[in-house]
């Protein structure tokens, strides 16, 4: 075998494609704006991770309910026996 070595990721810029891009962005948003951007991409990526945090936080306690729930039958009808006295008392 003769060992050919491809890059992994053969597309992506080196050092003169970077300054190509950031040249770019400075002629297109000014440089006074690009932190202002930089600051707000940081903020929506700490709330989207955030959200993406208490979604699997609420996945994890409804897994841990979903047991629950199966273990305890007597609970679920001993509301559903208080719901029915309930509703027959006013008559």
């Amino acid at each position: 075998m003769t060992g050919i070595i491809t890059p992994l990721f053969p597309g992506l810029p080196g050092g003169p494609e970077l300054l190509i891009v950031l040249l770019v962005l400075v002629l297109l948003f000014g440089a006074n704006k690009i932190p202002k951007l930089a600051r707000s991409t940081g903020q929506a990526m700490g709330e989207f991770k955030r959200g993406r945090e208490e979604l699997e936080e609420e996945l994890s306690e409804v897994d841990g309910s979903g047991e629950d729930e199966g273990s305890t039958p007597a609970s679920s009808s001993s509301s559903t026996e208080s719901e029915t006295e309930t509703a027959t008392e006013p008559n």
